[in-house]
Formats: structure tokens, C-alpha cells, sequence
């Protein structure tokens, strides 16, 4: 008998049915279903980064080959009255109407019937429609010819912004930019994308352009056969313009109408009595407030279809009616420009930047540039002197020919009234009560109060250190737009603010705290003093008119009769009036009064301004401190001759007549080079008798010891 094997010390033994234990090191054989469970995880795994890599080359071609939105973003936006009436816009690339629409302002059944005509699963689908590629390809199998292109409104978008011939090359590129246009826009984004970029015969694009041009309104409400039209033309808009190819356009808004009725999108009788509308004719663009409007439709963003603007388009259309009927009164390359702007809320209701287009510099926009306001800022002069309680409107002020250093202002009717008030200087508008009022508070002091405002003034000299008080007559330029927002400021109880062109603004301005012009009692008091200014010839004097409205009104006319102005305030509105040329010419004898007053009057009937009861009359009188105006205790002032001056004399030497020398002020001792001068008796003048030609330098010293000098040239005639 064969002896077993006798098991080791680490062996178990084995007895029975008892199996053997494998020793707890030891690794167990792997079952086939963990086997395939990890083939399958490492598949997964495998996969997913495949997805990962495709998706991150997909995005990065996207990235790399965007499709081309310049056409899109060289569309116009409409500027809109602020009752959403057509203002302007603008052309684009050769003279087409590109007009972006505006889908908030568009018959929403329109865009109904648009997208169940064209691509009835638009809102289903990314951009390409299978069902409808396979349909097309079952169609052109059978009949072995292309009867559809099965093209979305995406796809139709996509081919909008790239034309391209007719191949399929083209078409699978129009597919890859479709799925991009989805992956960067809304479906709502896309339709207006569509309906910017449709073409609807000759330079028209975009519903907007065509509704405008073909009916004469916006889409925002369209007939059925309106509506038929509209969806017919961009799919042959030559072929079928109505203008030019009636019957074409006939029978395809019919083809609509009938696809329509089939949708259960119209009635059969409603589709029967559209085609039975007559087809438009092609009319013109509206362009009111053309200036404004086109410099608002160019600022505005890509994405804004319609600028909303602050304008009444008919108190615009009839104010630019004003404009041109006064401009042709005026003599040839006569310009006018209005300004109406609404105190409230500053906003500016009627914008007229030129009497005419076909004017030379009819394009301009007058509200704009720089122009001289004559006597127009004298009432912030005198509101400023009641503020800082230099004067009161019954202050005395003397109406009399004076030097200040090297400037003497005249009245514009050459007469000198002797004392008056500063009221009676306002009403009639005397030159010297206002340069003495501003020389008294300083022309550096009224220029920074009146560009704190906001308002710009540009001087000639704009290098010098003292802006001078050739301030007070109109040596400055100013534009209307700040001459509208001083007067606005007036009515408004001396508070400057902005003034606002669109309804966003104007919405801003009644919580705004701008910035405070002159106390409230102050801008009372010159309106008041404004309102009893003497009426325009065939005007009823204020006084005389019961229940009217009132208006507190100034005028200027600048040197060499180039510019005449009118500002007033009538009512919650400010107006401001300029008649002139574009190119700055002189005009003989045309003063604020005589050529813009009655335009401002006109203007004023215009807006219908409500009635306005009398003020109670009241006594007038100055406060004692206030009774006369007094001047500046700035030392003596030199009036002849003035620094800088050149002087030509007949002789020189002890027997020459001499030059009398004029300065203003107390107790003065006159100086030449250092040599003191006496009065020449009896008359006690002071006269200097130069040795000899050449320059010199004169001084006068008044008892305060305060002093006075001027470098003069003496050359013998």
C-alpha cells in the first residue's frame, strides 16, 4: 500500500468533505464580471474625453471663425418723439436703409404669422431643422429636382449676414453659422436679427423701412394684407416690389394669405378681403429735428433699436415752419434756430438747428455753435449783484460816459440817461449800469459762477487772466443749449441742471439737486423785472393783457448785427431764439429786438402757455444801503491815456499843447517816470507836455497812496 505524503506545519489537513482553505495572502482568481466593468468604466472614461476634445475644438473654431455681425452693427436705430413718432435715421453704406428692429414696437401677430410662414418649428429647433432637410431631400428624390430649401429663419439669418451664391457649399456653411448664431443669441434676438437684415426692395431693409416707406407708419399695428406683404417680399424683393411689379407683389401676398388660411392663422373671408387691398406706393423718411435726432441716433448702443427722445414732433413741426417762414424775411443766407426746453424736467420739447436744409450751412446745427449773446446774460449780472447784496432792483445806478481802463462801453443808442434803477437798466437794456454792476462784483467772480453751472463761455482771449467786462455786452461765445439752461435755471428758482434729450434723462431730472445758480428770491426778482421789458411792435404791452400768459424775456444783439438773440420764459417753458448766418456774416441793422423778438412771440403762441394773473403791485423801493450802486475801493482807475496806448501829438517840448490826463478817484498826484506833475491853473486839469518822442510810463496816486500806472508811446504826427 502506497504511504500518503505527510502535510507540512503550514499545510491544514484535509479530511472528509472538508476543503481546503486558501492562506488569507493569497489573491483570488478575478471573476469575469469585474473584468468587464472596468473595459466598461475605461470606455466611459475614453469617451468623455473624446466629447471633451471635439467640444473644446468645436468651441475653439467658433471661436477662431465668428460669424460676421458688421452688417447687423452698422444698422440705424430710429430717434422717436417722446409719443414714439418717427424722428430720423440714419442710412448706412451706400445710402441703404438698414433699420434695426425693433421687436417691442412690432404687431406681435405679425411675428406670428412670420415665423408659422417660415419656419413653424423655429422656436424648436437649434437652428437647423432636420425634419425639414429630410422632407426637402425626400421632395428633390422624387421629383429629381429642389423644391425646398428647407432654410430656417436662423439659416435665412445666417445667409443675411454673408451672401453667398446659391451652392451647397454655401448651404452647409449656412448650417454651421446657424447652430453659432443660436449658441450666441435668443430665438427673440435671431427674429430681430432677421427682420433688421430682410431686404424689401431696392435700398429698403428691415421691416421697419419697408412699414414706413410702403404704408407710411411703424409695424406696430398691420392689416392683414399689410402683414401678407411684409412676409412675401424678402423671399424676391425686386421680383415683387409693389412699386414696381404690382402683379408680382398681388399674387405673392395672395400665396401667403392662402399658406395662412391653410395654418388656421386667418379666416378664409379675412384672406379673401386682404388681397383685395390696394398695394402701396413708396413714400419719403420723415426727418424732423434732423440734427438732434441724427446726433442721437448715431450715440446710441448696438443693442438700442429706437432712442426714445424728449422732442413733441408737433410743436417740432411747427416751430420749424416758424423758423424757415422767418429765416425768408431775413435776406439772403438768413438762418434761424430754435431751442423750447420744459423747466420741470428740462426737457427740451422742440430742437430746430436750422431754417432749412437746402440753406447754405442749412446742415449745421445752430443750437450747437458758439455764438455772441449781446445783452442776453445782463440778467445774471443783476441776479448775481442782488445775491452778494451788491444791488437791489431799485438800486440807482448813473447811465454815464465812463472809462474802465482801457474800455469804454457805450449804450447801443448812443444816449446816456443819467440815474436810473437797476430795473429800468434791465427793462431797456442800457450798457453802462451793466458794466459798472459787473465791474463792482468782479468779471472773474460772474464767469466762475455762470461755468459752475455747467454753461461753457469761450472768450477770444481765452490765455488772459481777467476775462473782462466786455462780459456784459457779449464778448464771449456761448451756445443756445447753455443759454437755454441759464434761462430754464431762472424759471426754476435759480437751480441749474442739465438739460435732457431722451425720456431716460428727462425721467432724472425733477429728483436731480443741480447746482444753485442764485437764490430763489433773487431768479424771482429778475423774471419779474423781465416781464415788464417792453413788447415787440404789434404786441399788446403786458400790462394791457388779461389773463394771457406773461413772458419774461431778453434779447442781444452782437457786434456787427452778426447775431441776434431772444431768450425767455413763459410758463414751465424756457425759449430761446437766434437769427443770424451760419457763416457768421455781418448783417446791417438787425438787432435781437427788430429779428428775433417776434420769433420768440411766436414760438411762445406756439406752446399755448396757460394764463398767468398779475403780480399785486408793490411799492419800490431800494433798502437805505442799497439806494445807489457804489463802486469798487480799488484805488484810482486810469482813464486817459490807457496802458498800452500809442499817442499821436502835433509837437513835443515846453511849447507843445500838451495831453490832459483823466483818472478816476480822490485826491490823485500824477507821475512821469517818477516826476511828479502839477495841475495846470486855473482850470486845475493835469497836462503833460512829453519832452521828446519814445515810450513813457504814467502813474496816479490818490490820497490812500493807492496807485495806477499805464506804459504809453508818444509819436510826433
Amino acid at each position: 500500500m502506497r504511504g500518503r505524503a505527510k502535510p507540512s506545519d503550514d499545510e491544514e489537513p484535509v479530511s472528509g468533505n472538508r476543503r481546503a482553505t486558501p492562506h488569507p495572502s493569497a489573491s483570488p482568481p478575478p471573476s469575469p464580471a469585474r473584468g468587464e466593468g472596468s473595459r466598461l468604466v475605461s470606455r466611459l472614461v475614453v469617451g468623455l474625453c473624446c466629447l471633451v476634445l471635439v467640444e473644446a475644438g468645436v468651441l475653439a473654431l467658433d471661436a477662431a471663425f465668428p460669424p460676421d455681425l458688421s452688417l447687423a452693427e452698422r444698422a440705424s436705430p430710429v430717434a422717436l418723439d417722446r409719443n414714439g413718432v418717427w424722428l430720423r435715421a440714419l442710412p448706412v453704406e451706400r445710402g441703404r436703409w438698414r433699420i434695426r428692429a425693433d421687436l417691442d414696437r412690432t404687431d406681435p401677430v405679425f411675428l406670428k404669422r412670420l415665423v408659422a410662414v417660415e419656419d413653424a418649428r423655429f422656436y424648436l429647433h437649434p437652428g437647423v431643422d432636420p425634419a425639414a432637410i429630410l422632407r426637402a431631400a425626400g421632395a428633390a428624390a422624387l421629383t429629381g429636382h429642389i423644391r425646398s430649401g428647407a432654410s430656417t429663419l436662423t439659416m435665412q439669418t445666417a445667409r443675411l449676414l454673408e451672401p453667398r451664391r446659391r451652392t451647397l457649399t454655401a448651404k452647409l456653411i449656412e448650417m454651421v453659422r446657424a447652430f453659432q448664431l443660436e449658441a450666441r443669441f435668443s430665438k427673440r434676438q435671431i427674429l430681430g436679427l432677421y427682420l433688421t437684415l430682410a431686404p424689401y426692395g431696392g435700398n429698403l431693409e428691415g421691416v421697419r423701412a419697408a412699414s414706413l416707406a410702403y404704408f407710411g407708419h411703424e409695424p406696430e399695428s398691420l392689416t392683414d394684407g399689410e402683414q401678407a406683404l411684409l412676409i412675401a417680399l424678402p423671399q424676391a424683393p425686386e421680383a415683387r416690389r409693389p412699386d414696381r411689379r404690382a402683379n408680382a407683389a398681388r399674387a405673392a401676398r395672395a400665396s401667403v394669405l392662402d399658406k395662412l388660411a391653410r395654418h388656421g392663422e386667418i379666416a378664409t373671408a379675412s384672406a379673401e378681403e386682404a388681397k383685395a387691398e390696394p398695394l402701396p406706393h413708396r413714400s419719403g423718411f420723415p426727418a424732423l429735428a434732423w440734427q438732434l435726432a441724427g446726433a442721437l441716433a448715431r450715440k446710441a448702443p448696438l443693442a438700442q433699436a429706437s432712442v426714445l427722445t424728449t422732442i413733441d414732433a408737433t410743436l417740432q413741426q411747427r416751430l420749424e415752419a416758424l423758423a424757415t417762414q422767418t429765416a425768408a424775411t431775413q435776406g439772403t443766407g438768413a438762418d434761424a434756430a430754435i431751442l423750447v426746453v420744459r423747466i420741470r424736467d428740462r426737457a427740451v420739447l422742440a430742437s430746430v438747428g436750422s431754417a432749412g436744409l437746402g440753406l447754405p450751412g442749412g446742415w449745421m446745427d445752430m443750437t450747437r455753435a458758439l455764438r455772441s449773446p449781446g445783452s442776453a446774460l445782463k440778467p445774471f449780472i443783476y441776479g448775481f449783484a442782488f445775491d452778494d447784496g451788491i444791488a437791489a432792483p431799485d438800486t440807482v445806478i448813473k447811465d454815464e460816459s465812463r472809462r474802465f481802463a482801457d474800455y469804454q462801453p457805450e449804450n447801443f443808442d448812443r444816449v446816456f440817461h443819467g440815474e436810473v434803477t437797476a430795473r429800468e437798466a434791465l427793462n431797456y437794456s442800457l450798457n453802462m449800469p451793466a458794466v459798472a454792476t459787473l465791474d463792482r462784483m468782479g468779471p472773474g467772480v460772474f464767469l466762475s459762477r455762470i461755468e459752475a453751472s455747467g454753461v461753457r463761455l469761450v472768450r477770444p482771449r481765452a490765455g488772459a487772466v481777467d476775462p473782462g467786462l466786455s462780459l456784459a455786452l457779449g464778448g464771449e461765445g456761448i451756445s443756445l443749449r447753455d443759454l437755454a439752461l441759464l434761462y430754464a435755471a431762472l424759471g426754476d428758482d435759480g437751480l441749474a441742471k442739465p438739460l435732457a434729450y431722451t425720456l431716460d434723462e428727462a425721467s432724472k431730472r425733477p429728483g436731480q439737486a443741480g447746482m444753485r445758480l442764485m437764490r430763489p428770491e433773487s431768479a424771482r426778482e429778475i423774471l419779474d423785472i423781465l416781464r415788464e421789458t417792453p413788447a415787440p411792435a404789434g404786441r399788446a404791452p403786458p400790462a394791457l393783457t388779461q389773463g394771457g400768459p406773461r413772458m419774461a424775456f431778453k434779447t442781444g444783439t452782437s457786434y456787427g448785427f452778426r447775431d441776434a438773440v431772444a431768450a425767455g420764459v413763459v410758463g414751465d417753458e424756457a425759449i430761446v431764439v437766434w437769427t443770424g448766418r451760419a457763416d457768421g456774416g455781418a448783417r446791417g441793422g438787425l438787432t435781437g429786438r427788430d429779428a428775433s423778438l417776434p420769433l420768440l412771440f411766436d414760438v411762445a403762441d406756439a406752446l399755448g402757455a396757460p394764463a398767468s394773473a398779475a403780480h399785486p403791485i408793490a411799492p419800490r423801493s431800494a433798502p437805505p444801503a442799497l439806494r445807489t450802486l457804489t463802486q469798487a475801493s480799488d484805488g484810482p482807475r486810469l482813464i486817459f491815456p490807457p496802458d498800452g496806448a500809442s499817442i499821436q501829438v502835433d509837437g513835443v517840448g515846453p511849447a507843445a499843447r500838451g495831453l490832459v490826463l483823466a483818472a478816476a478817484g480822490e485826491g490823485l498826484s500824477w507821475y512821469v517816470d517818477g516826476a511828479p506833475l502839477s495841475p495846470a491853473p486855473p482850470t486845475g486839469r493835469t497836462v503833460w507836455k512829453p519832452a521828446a518822442p519814445g515810450f513813457y510810463r504814467l502813474q496816479v496816486v490818490d490820497s490812500a497812496g493807492r496807485k495806477a500806472s499805464a506804459r504809453v508811446r508818444i509819436k510826433l504826427g
